[in-house]
């Protein structure tokens, strides 16, 4: 996903599905983890402060183990000529190559799955969407359906799920940097500050994008106020304004209003 401004990118491979194995509901990583650990230390102390845990934490992952397992996985001898010590009985050191051929196997089939995701276009892309990271409160997916040329910016016309259309002026630079064309799919970012809701929508006011909504949610304090707008494709937009500016239009749920923005507002991103 490429974003002008406010975005972070990844150039990673995204791993759609992770998983963790677990066994029987209650072998997980941090239990075999654990009991590696004091296999190669032949100390819980010193595996517990190897694995972040403390002694009693570690002591309860152990004796959990112990109990569940038909076999003993853990020997501790107290005192003795070498002052004793704990290690894998042979059980406990079985259990952890089972473990590890099972995790082995698990990140196998989970890469496999991943990659099956990747070639549907349909699922990528709605996994991708899902996890673009942004400082913009709204996030708004459409098409590019058309683009103005001209000697500095260029005018994008976005069209939202719901048929509307969102105008975003960018640099001819930034364009020509983006790759963007007509049919790509495109996110529109945009922060609440930037937008302004009007009761009529043949008020006067020079902007290029004018949004019907109706309101389903609002949160206030003494200061300000947001406002939730649902567009017509089932979009929520929100929207920032001061206490008194909402008291000002008696702005209640279900009230239709506009939402309006400049196209200089908008931030737009596209897949790469």
């Amino acid at each position: 996903m490429l974003i002008t401004d406010r975005i972070t990118q990844h150039t990673a491979p995204m791993a759609l599905v992770e998983a963790e194995l677990r066994l029987a509901g209650v072998l997980d990583t941090r239990m075999i983890g654990l009991l590696q650990a004091i296999d190669q230390t032949g100390s819980i102390n010193q595996a517990a402060k190897q694995m972040g845990l403390s002694y009693k934490g570690a002591w309860q992952i152990i004796e959990r183990a112990n109990n569940l397992a038909p076999k003993v996985l853990i020997a501790t001898a107290i005192g003795g000529s070498k002052g004793g010590g704990t290690c894998l009985t042979e059980a406990g050191k079985s259990l952890v190559h089972l473990f590890a051929q099972l995790e082995q196997q698990h990140q196998q089939f989970l890469a496999e799955l991943n990659r099956s995701l990747a070639a549907d276009p349909d699922t990528l892309l709605l996994l991708q969407r899902l996890v673009v990271k942004t400082s913009a409160r709204n996030q708004l997916f459409g098409t590019v359906t058309a683009i103005e040329t001209g000697a500095v910016y260029a005018k994008v016309i976005v069209e939202l799920k719901g048929g509307e259309h969102v105008v975003v002026n960018i640099g001819m630079t930034d364009l020509q940097a983006m790759g963007l064309r007509v049919d790509a799919d495109a996110v529109i970012l945009l922060n609440p500050a930037d937008i302004l809701l009007i009761t009529d929508a043949e008020q006067h006011y020079l902007v290029s994008n004018r949004l019907p909504g109706r309101v389903v949610r609002i949160r206030q304090d003494e200061v300000s106020a947001e406002v939730m707008l649902a567009l017509s494709g089932g979009e929520m937009l929100s929207v920032s304004l001061t206490a008194q500016s909402l008291k000002n239009m008696s702005i209640t749920e279900g009230l239709n209003l506009w939402a309006i923005f400049n196209s200089q507002a908008p931030i737009v991103g596209i897949d790469q």
